[in-house]
C-alpha cells in the first residue's frame, strides 16, 4: 500500500494514515486490532497466473469425461454438465440453474474478471470499468460453491460403489485441482496493490 495514504478500519471505521509497509509485515487498527493491510509478494503476477490456470482447468473440467460407471463389463462415461441436465429433465429446473451458476458460471466469471483487470495492469494499461468489474467479482465470491458440489459427488460415489465400479476421469481431477486454484487465486489477490497500479497507470497516462 502507498505510504501516507488513508484507510478506514473495516470494523470500527477509525481513520488511519498508513505508513510504509515492507513485505511480510502487517498493519493493524490501533483501536480494535483489526487487520488493515498485509502486502503480498508478487500479488498481481501470481493471481494472474492462477486465474489463467483456473480458466484452463475449468474448460477441461467441462470438456472431458467426469466419471465412468462400469456395469457388467460396459463402461458409461458422464460429463460434469450431465448431472445438471438430469436435474432439469427430472423436473427440478431451479436446482439445475443453481448448480450451474454456483459450479460453472460464478467461477468462470471470477476468473474472467481477474484476467480482465490484472492483464492490462500488467502492461501498464487501465481496463475500462475496472471499479464495477472488481465490485461485481467480489459480490460473486460467496456464490462459488464448487467444494459443496464436490462433497455431493463424493457422497454419491460412495453410494453408487455398491451398484457399479466407479472410474474417475480426467475432468474429476481437473475439478478437484480447480477448487484449490480458485482458493489460492483469491487468497493471493491484494486489492490495495490493484488500486496502486491503477493509480500509477492513470498518472502515467496523464503525463
Amino acid at each position: 500500500m502507498k505510504a501516507g495514504s488513508f484507510m478506514a478500519c473495516h470494523d470500527c471505521d477509525l481513520l488511519h494514515r498508513i505508513p510504509a509497509i515492507a513485505e511480510g509485515m502487517t498493519v493493524s487498527c490501533c483501536r480494535c486490532g483489526a487487520l488493515l493491510a498485509k502486502p503480498k509478494q508478487n500479488s498481481l503476477e501470481r493471481t494472474l497466473a492462477l486465474a489463467i490456470t483456473g480458466l484452463v482447468l475449468l474448460v477441461m473440467a467441462n470438456s472431458f469425461p467426469f466419471l465412468g460407471f462400469k456395469i457388467h463389463g460396459q463402461v458409461q462415461h458422464t460429463l460434469l454438465l450431465t448431472g445438471i441436465q438430469q436435474f432439469y429433465t427430472s423436473g427440478m429446473p431451479w436446482l439445475a440453474v443453481l448448480v450451474l451458476f454456483t459450479t460453472v458460471i460464478a467461477p468462470l466469471a471470477q476468473f474472467l474478471a481477474l484476467i480482465y483487470i490484472l492483464l492490462p495492469l500488467k502492461f501498464q494499461r487501465q481496463p475500462p470499468g475496472m471499479f464495477h468489474v472488481f465490485r461485481w467479482m467480489q459480490q460473486l465470491q460467496p456464490w462459488s460453491m464448487m467444494e459443496v458440489f464436490m462433497v455431493g459427488i463424493l457422497v454419491s460415489m460412495v453410494k453408487l460403489a455398491k451398484m457399479a465400479q466407479i472410474l474417475p476421469d480426467v475432468a474429476l481431477f481437473c475439478f478437484m485441482a480447480l477448487i484449490f486454484v480458485l482458493a489460492a487465486c483469491l487468497a493471493s489477490l491484494d486489492p490495495h496493490q490493484v488500486w496502486e497500479h491503477w493509480e500509477k497507470n492513470g498518472c502515467r497516462h496523464q503525463h
